[in-house]
């Protein structure tokens, strides 16, 4: 720095000239290997995948289905590199089956397994749902009264779709709200196995119009700052989405005996 000043001594305009040159040079002679940091960008296989996983989950793609490449890469506009490699994401969710020499197919939804997810989904949510009680802030709160109202409001018109997608933002609201990175891990990994059995729940008999009544107590006992019946409720609601499952697939089996 000595040495630098000493060139420019007595020279107020040069200095100033120079000072301003200096630092662009430093910019432009930033090092090398260091670049600016960009948003992620979804890659082709990831919008693919995303795209399937709502179809595997709303009966687009049933269960037990074979998956037909040209078809889907004509529809989700992707070629079957990207599709396949979207095929693999969904494998390790298990929503699709990967067979050797053979067409992948739609996996059917395993009942042994139901009651063990939701049992272990509900632990999450209800352990979430104490820890948001005490943790939420106003405008977390404020969020969750909106997408309530938004709920309602397609349960009022019949809109499964919308209601499902509003509804899934509420339970991962809450998740978050609860500011504990480990639990809301751990619930990302089981949601994404659940969302197939969560949609064909609503088709039980009064499910969904009790789905929305749970909730509006859920977000009063976190408005309330009541951790305990939050937790409570909301654990409840979870497990009754899982028995609400089991229900419609044993009436499926029953009509497909009887026919």
């Amino acid at each position: 720095m000595r040495r630098y000043f000493g060139q420019v001594k007595g020279l107020e305009t040069a200095k100033m000239s120079g000072s301003s040159e200096a630092r662009v040079q430093q910019k432009s002679e930033a090092p090398k290997g260091r670049k600016s940091p960009k948003l992620k960008r979804m890659g082709l296989h990831e919008r693919a995948a995303a795209r399937m996983r709502t179809m595997i989950i709303r009966g687009e793609l049933p269960p037990g289905s074979q998956t037909q490449e040209t078809r889907l890469s004509k529809e989700l506009g992707v070629s079957r590199t990207p599709l396949r490699e979207a095929m693999k994401v969904l494998a390790a969710e298990g929503l699709i089956e990967l067979r050797p020499n053979r067409s992948p197919r739609i996996a059917d939804i395993a009942v042994d397994g139901i009651s063990e997810l939701f049992e272990a989904l509900s632990g999450i949510e209800r352990l979430a749902a104490e820890l948001a009680a005490e943790r939420a802030t106003e405008r977390d709160l404020a969020r969750l009264r909106t997408l309530q109202t938004r709920m309602e409001g397609h349960h009022r018109n019949g809109k499964l779709d919308d209601y499902f997608a509003i509804n899934g933002e509420i339970h991962n609201t809450i998740v978050r709200m609860a500011r504990n990175t480990p639990l809301r891990e751990a619930h990302e990994t089981l949601i994404s196995r659940a969302e197939r059995a969560r949609y064909l729940a609503l088709g039980a008999n009064s499910r969904w119009s009790n789905s929305v009544d749970e909730h509006a107590d859920i977000l009063a006992a976190l408005e309330a700052r009541d951790s305990e019946a939050a937790g409570r409720l909301l654990g409840a609601h979870v497990r009754r989405t899982g028995t609400a499952l089991l229900e419609v697939i044993a009436a499926s089996q029953a009509k497909q005996t009887a026919a």
